[in-house]
């Protein structure tokens, strides 16, 4: 099987990060906060696929975004499929998010309170990265199986 390649964008304004609290029924992530972003379509790059889905999720235009690292999620679907990301922390943008999109509410979380809300087990172990001053970009294995994180195959270091 192929991975799925994706992106994952956190943006930021002064000490929050904008943040979906996902709760369309049938979805994966429901019941979780996450950042945004979604599956690369044909033909498109990372950079574009941010941006495309910041403006269809939240209405707004990166202005400024940064690659800070890569995670593979083998097995992390529902249906047990792999999963690629390009993680970015966006820290310019033009727009106002709205108060919901269709996955959920969209809220402007500070930083040092994202560890108290629901989430995959995983973006505990990566978001730390993402949102450091640290300017090294990092790659991360955080293995899934029937959407619990495999502790034994984590795997996360700093280019």
């Amino acid at each position: 099987m192929r991975a799925i390649i994706g992106t994952l964008g956190y943006v930021r304004r002064g000490d929050e990060v904008l943040l979906v609290h996902r709760q369309r029924a049938g979805d994966d992530h429901q019941g979780k906060y996450n950042g945004l972003g979604g599956k690369l379509e044909p033909g498109e790059d990372a950079v574009a696929c941010l941006r495309r889905e910041l403006l269809e999720e939240a209405g707004i235009v990166a202005t400024s975004l940064a690659l800070r690292g890569t995670i593979a999620w083998p097995g992390f679907g529902s249906d047990g499929s792999d999963w690629f990301g390009l993680v970015f922390v966006v820290d310019g943008f033009e727009g106002e998010p709205p108060e919901r999109n269709e996955d959920g509410p969209l809220s402007w979380v500070p930083v040092d309170r994202i560890h108290e809300l629901p989430m995959w087990e995983g973006d505990r172990h990566f978001l730390p990265l993402v949102l450091d001053d640290d300017p090294r970009q990092f790659h991360a294995v955080l293995p899934y199986r029937d959407g619990v994180l495999q502790t034994e195959g984590i795997g996360i270091c700093r280019l």
